[in-house]
């Protein structure tokens, strides 16, 4: 009776590993890479020639630029630490020194007014590697942006504009900046000035 069992099992074992480990894989990365090439590679975006980053994994940017949404991955934007804080919106610590500080930090920098400062300006995703901010976070940013490049809030405005994105098929989600895409775009139209 068993070895009227084992025979079959094994067969079915093989069977199925070649099918789900071999087969299914190599058709999922032939159809991605045929359909969704970009995406399938990693969203890379080239700037002057080189890879830069992914289109899909914030990071960290300085003065003369775009802010990216705060991270909780790792020491921040670390893909290989992708996770948001575990603090609920009762912990202490999270209101009392995260959020007051990124608040303190928007008020100071950009000019933003305690009680009118987009949620994703001073909350992380929940992956902590969000690459996205709201419109309304990338123009608060706006004079900052225009004064640290010797421009008019009128001209990086518009590169905002130009930079958001409607909701995914008119409807999914809502609309968004991709701040890799922005900087790289904000350093084409006004380049930063280099000290003397």
């Amino acid at each position: 009776m068993f070895r009227k069992l084992l025979r079959p099992a094994i067969v079915m074992t093989l069977v199925l590993c070649v099918l789900t480990g071999l087969i299914y894989p190599g058709v999922v990365t032939g159809l991605a890479q045929v359909l969704f090439n970009r995406q399938a590679n990693g969203s890379l975006v080239e700037a002057n020639g080189r890879v830069v980053e992914s289109a899909l994994i914030g990071q960290t940017f300085t003065k003369p630029y775009f802010h990216s949404r705060p991270s909780a991955a790792g020491a921040g934007y670390d893909a290989t630490a992708s996770a948001g804080t575990n603090k609920g919106p009762t912990d202490a610590k999270l209101a009392d020194t995260l959020i007051a500080q990124a608040i303190d930090s928007a008020v100071k920098n950009d000019g933003a007014v305690k009680g009118q400062i987009p949620g994703d300006m001073v909350t992380a995703s929940g992956s902590g590697l969000d690459p996205h901010i709201t419109p309304a976070n990338a123009q608060l940013q706006v004079a900052r942006v225009a004064a640290a490049r010797a421009s008019t809030p009128a001209v990086v405005r518009a590169l905002v504009d130009k930079h958001t994105e409607g909701r995914q098929f008119g409807f999914f989600g809502e609309p968004r900046v991709n701040v890799l895409l922005l900087n790289i775009a904000l350093d084409s139209a006004l380049p930063r000035r280099t000290a003397p």
